[in-house]
């Protein structure tokens, strides 16, 4: 049985700030073997959620980001599609350099499928949570199709360019959107693309805990979203994910109109 979401969403709020909030700015960190950045408060983050799930669904297992890639493989092939997916902490760069905008994204795969996802941005005290079928939340405020009145030309665009390798420049001539931006944390960029905050999403690479609770969030706000290829977003596999999405139905369909003219998709 699935606790009650406003449990699961407590276990989340404390445990990022018991662990998160404290070592903000502090925590220094180590690089692995990827790249990527983590510190000692990811790592306290996913000790306390993983003792609390153990406890709350203990025939439910975690697939969580700071686990080994052994550990990871071994439990998507093992476990027949239903499993806890966690980011201990989305955004330990901002966080370890002292940018207020990291989350803890936790969610629930059932049978292959997304089931629930939270997002919870513990510097404004912010949580999204979402359950496949009945919407996407923030904070008790049901989070509503965004930018219908909007034309593409005047959207604000989340865009990693980093991630998007060759296609990169193709973005920078003549853009269609009206300003740029791209904040370090994918989980709060989806909830902030589902809030209506921005309106349009391109990112050449997510892992399977970067996007998982947002993108559900996301579809139940009525949002849309593909790769670049216009396939489905989720796939409860480690490979990583390209995304196009848009905080609702015609800006979509406008930003993939906009990639093919350019070629990408």
């Amino acid at each position: 049985m699935i606790p009650d979401i406003h449990v699961l969403t407590g276990v989340v709020r404390e445990s990022a700030k018991a662990e998160l909030l404290p070592r903000f700015a502090r925590a220094e960190r180590r690089f692995k073997g990827d790249g990527s950045v983590v510190t000692c408060a990811d790592l306290a983050v996913q000790s306390r959620l993983a003792a609390a799930l153990a406890t709350l669904t203990p025939a439910i297992p975690l697939l969580a980001e700071e686990m080994t890639e052994a550990e990871q493989a071994a439990l998507l092939s093992d476990r027949g599609g239903t499993f806890w997916c966690l980011d201990p902490l989305d955004g330990t760069n901002n966080f370890a350099a002292g940018i207020p905008f990291f989350a803890v994204s936790l969610a629930l795969i059932v049978e292959g499928a997304l089931f629930l996802g939270i997002v919870y941005d513990p510097s404004r005290d912010e949580c999204f949570w979402a359950r496949r079928g009945q919407g996407a939340w923030l904070d008790g405020q049901p989070l509503r199709p965004a930018g219908d009145d909007l034309p593409l030309r005047r959207c604000i665009a989340i865009i990693d360019f980093k991630r998007l390798g060759a296609w990169a420049g193709r973005f920078v001539d003549s853009p269609p959107y009206g300003s740029q931006r791209s904040f370090g944390s994918v989980a709060l960029e989806w909830c902030w693309l589902a809030a209506g905050r921005c309106q349009l999403y391109v990112h050449g690479r997510q892992a399977l805990w970067d996007y998982a609770a947002g993108l559900l969030v996301l579809e139940e706000a009525d949002g849309r979203a593909t790769t670049l290829d216009g396939e489905s977003v989720f796939t409860p596999k480690l490979v990583p994910r390209s995304v196009l999405a848009a905080s609702n139905p015609r800006l979509f369909e406008e930003g993939r109109h906009w990639l093919e003219m350019l070629g990408c998709c």
